[in-house]
């Protein structure tokens, strides 16, 4: 499976679109390879890390995310279930469920209905080792152009995480500890 040939079907590869989804696709995909290299003993399928994370963001382009060059209609929280719906559409339910799991730390049933999101009521939270390293390493790097993919430091995801609630924080340190990355 080639996520190149996938992601061309739904995007021009002239636009700059394109390029801030391959360019954050990249840094994740690399950053989950060396999280999951660095935790070998717990079997992870480098293969379809290295499929899925690059997949992760693909249904982005529904979205009405005007500041990366989305025109389309929906919620940008939306762009997981999105993917998800259009990878199995592609025939890779499994890459699918990625694109629903990696939001935040994962959203639960409660958060959803709590947080009124525009959002199936059910819990997407990763499952895997295979989820959770990619949602781990997504969470390191931006899409926003003014953010250059520069990676970011622990302080500020778990700022950001801090907005919707201070478990976000805390699922974020456990997996974290997890895959051994250090928290200072």
């Amino acid at each position: 499976m080639d996520p190149f040939v996938i992601i061309e079907k739904y995007y021009d590869p002239k636009s700059k679109l394109y390029h801030i989804l391959i360019q954050h696709s990249i840094k994740v995909r690399d950053f989950a390879l060396e999280i999951a290299k660095n935790n070998l003993e717990l079997n992870p399928d480098l293969e379809f890390i290295k499929e899925a994370s690059m997949l992760h963001d693909i249904g982005i382009f529904q979205t009405n995310a005007q500041e990366i060059f989305c025109s389309g209609t929906h919620k940008y929280i939306e762009h997981g279930t999105l993917g998800k719906n259009l990878l199995e559409k592609e025939g890779f339910p499994k890459h699918g469920l990625v694109c629903e799991r990696h939001t935040g730390v994962g959203l639960t049933k409660k958060d959803i209905i709590a947080r009124q999101l525009p959002l199936p009521k059910k819990d997407m939270i990763p499952q895997t080792i295979e989820e959770e390293i990619i949602c781990l390493a997504d969470k390191f790097y931006g899409k926003l152009p003014k953010e250059n993919h520069q990676k970011k430091s622990i302080e500020t995801i778990e700022k950001d995480l801090r907005k919707h609630g201070e478990n976000n924080v805390i699922k974020f340190r456990e997996l974290c500890k997890k895959y051994k990355l250090t928290i200072t």
